[in-house]
């Protein structure tokens, strides 16, 4: 039976994974997943790259839905994380309460670990700006250890590489050995959603929103919660059609 080939962000892999895991064996199709950041997904779509499915932030699914690359209708919001604070399990919790607090514990960390913004996470992306933002840019970078993916992020903080990371929760959970202190306080809070189509030039279109509505199944919002996502579909009745 042919391939399912999924492009999918990250933040969600955790649960592309388990119930991919299910929708294999459920349905007898085979999935071929490529995860990566959703911006350097978005920029191979935009390029050309075949697919027949996209799970990408909102962000990037809008860009590529103006292009005219998804079957209409098929789009649908999965799950929404936060971006988080993470340090080595056992050790000292740092103040995150407040945005003041945030930025001293940041300026007092010896080594800050978030994703590369030229990689093309939205987490990263967003970090890089809110340092501008906090005036703290480049005290910041002077100690930053930039990579490609938010669970490596986390894997630099269990491994002792960097004392404060930075990533989406989702992606922090993932990683035995690092711990998440919280979210982002207050005003500098950040969400993300993350959401699937199908794209318009598969010839696995059906398969594909099968495996979308797998995904968006109601019985399974407790295991995306557990994963660190809030479920950003309905309850009872929903999905692609």
């Amino acid at each position: 039976m042919p391939e399912i080939k999924v492009l999918s962000a990250g933040a969600v892999q955790p649960m592309v994974e388990s119930l991919g895991r299910e929708f294999e064996r459920e349905s007898g199709h085979k999935l071929n997943v490529n995860f990566g950041t959703a911006g350097a997904l978005r920029d191979r779509l935009k390029a050309g790259e075949k697919a027949d499915l996209a799970i990408l932030s909102a962000a990037a699914i809008e860009a590529l839905e103006k292009l005219g690359l998804f079957v209409d209708g098929s789009k649908t919001d999965l799950g929404r994380t936060v971006t988080g604070v993470a340090v080595r399990e056992g050790a000292p919790l740092p103040d995150i309460s407040t945005v003041e607090a945030f930025k001293k514990a940041l300026l007092a960390a010896r080594k800050v670990s978030y994703t590369d913004p030229k990689a093309g996470g939205s987490s990263g992306n967003f970090f890089a700006g809110l340092l501008e933002r906090l005036g703290i840019a480049e005290t910041v970078n002077a100690k930053a250890l930039l990579l490609g993916r938010g669970y490596e992020v986390a894997q630099a903080v269990a491994n002792g590489d960097a004392d404060f990371g930075t990533t989406f929760v989702s992606e922090i959970l993932t990683v035995k050995g690092a711990k998440v202190v919280g979210p982002l306080p207050g005003e500098i809070a950040n969400v993300n959603t993350y959401t699937g189509a199908v794209l318009a030039g598969s010839d696995r279109r059906e398969a594909a929103a099968a495996f979308l509505r797998k995904l968006v199944d109601p019985v399974t919002r407790d295991r995306w919660t557990a994963a660190g996502l809030e479920p950003a579909f309905p309850a009872q009745s929903g999905g692609p059609r």
